[in-house]
């Protein structure tokens, strides 16, 4: 999708950019090759041209923190078909809903294992670093107002300068409201039956367990909970990258669109 998008472009909004998509310039190779186009100036077409050859080397050697900067955080899941192959699912639990309430644990899916980072055995900053560093793209559920900023609070310079796609907001773009679990369900994502119906409070309490009685189950169980919330991520993200490309370029550019 980011070759279809110009919004990275100044003075190029999604209103321009439906139009050069609805004129023909779908890709940036066409924007390159074509000399004159409609509401864009001779003087702006060769500041336009280098930045979109620019764009085209970052994409190219897979510099995502280029994008990070260039596209707007609105629009940041149009990085996932990109970067596919290196997204981050990531998803914390803690003891309150403060960005100083200790972070309990950190879980990242990269689409194939499981990293489960646990306050007092393995969750401190450079553990972070080490596995976000092979990450191009973050997706979190509410993660731009709770999980990131708390992170980067109580463990500065963890997160990198990535693009980060907020299913919150994305999902709220296709009409799914509510909490992660509502929206499981309202999709048919089923969760193990052990953790199906726990809560941010079940876990606040099975970390109380396991921090006062050392009771194994509780942690086992929370980390069950963390990596469910964390991969189903996977699916939510896939779902909403989709439809998104669907309603945002395809029905502008399929044939007998436009």
């Amino acid at each position: 999708m980011l070759e279809n998008s110009f919004i990275l472009l100044k003075g190029i909004g999604q209103a321009r950019e439906r139009t050069l998509w609805s004129s023909g310039i779908h890709t940036w190779d066409d924007f390159l090759s074509t000399d004159r186009i409609p509401r864009i100036s001779p003087e702006n077409k060769p500041r336009m041209d280098s930045d979109l050859a620019q764009a085209a080397e970052r994409l190219e050697a897979g510099d995502s923190s280029y994008f990070a900067t260039t596209v707007p955080r609105r629009e940041q899941w149009r990085c996932l078909g990109d970067f596919r192959e290196s997204v981050a699912y990531l998803d914390i639990e803690t003891t309150g809903i403060s960005h100083w309430s200790p972070i309990t644990m950190v879980g990242i899916f990269d689409g194939k294992r499981m990293h489960t980072l646990v306050r007092g055995i393995n969750l401190n900053g450079q553990s972070l670093r080490a596995i976000l560093s092979s990450a191009s793209i973050i997706v979190t559920f509410n993660g731009s107002s709770f999980d990131l900023p708390i992170i980067e609070t109580q463990y500065p310079g963890s997160v990198p300068n990535i693009p980060h796609v907020d299913l919150r907001n994305v999902m709220r773009r296709i009409g799914h409201v509510g909490g992660l679990k509502m929206i499981e369900r309202q999709l048919g994502i089923a969760r193990d039956r052990r953790v199906e119906y726990m809560t941010g409070a079940d876990a606040v309490y099975l970390w109380r367990i396991w921090e006062k009685q050392g009771r194994r189950n509780a942690l086992d169980l929370l980390t069950e909970y963390n990596a469910e919330d964390c991969k189903n991520l996977k699916r939510l993200a896939e779902y909403s990258y989709a439809k998104l490309r669907r309603g945002t370029f395809e029905n502008l550019t399929s044939p007998g669109k436009g």
